[in-house]
């Protein structure tokens, strides 16, 4: 059983920054791909970026150019730098991690609000 465990949520003003970072409790090394999802009121979950155990990543549209994800693997963790905040990233972030027996962890969610 993998846990994640997500930090670094908050309030921001529009183009604010922060950083989330999601701690696992075993290697990330063992884990296929990483990733964080959002969801908001209303709104179906969606992927934000995604990182492989070979260094790949992936954005949203949305996102690309203001935020990225990284991964440490020697902490165990992974991070998603988030730039330039609008108003319509608020949401709920998730740290999500697949192994390679395909099985899917999901951590408990940060709050992320931007606002003025």
């Amino acid at each position: 059983q993998v846990q994640l465990v997500e930090s670094g949520g908050g309030l921001v003003q529009p183009g604010g920054s922060l950083r989330l970072s999601c701690a696992a409790s075993v290697s990330i090394i063992e884990l296929y791909i990483m990733g964080w999802y959002r969801q908001a009121p209303g709104k179906q979950r969606e992927l934000v970026a995604a990182i492989t155990s070979g260094g790949s990543t992936t954005y949203a549209d949305s996102v690309k150019g203001r935020f990225t994800i990284s991964r440490d693997n020697a902490k165990n963790t992974v991070y998603l730098q988030m730039n330039n905040l609008k108003p319509e990233d608020t949401a709920i972030y998730s740290c999500n991690a697949r192994s390679l027996t395909l099985l899917n962890y999901w951590g408990q969610g940060t709050q992320v609000t931007v606002s003025s």
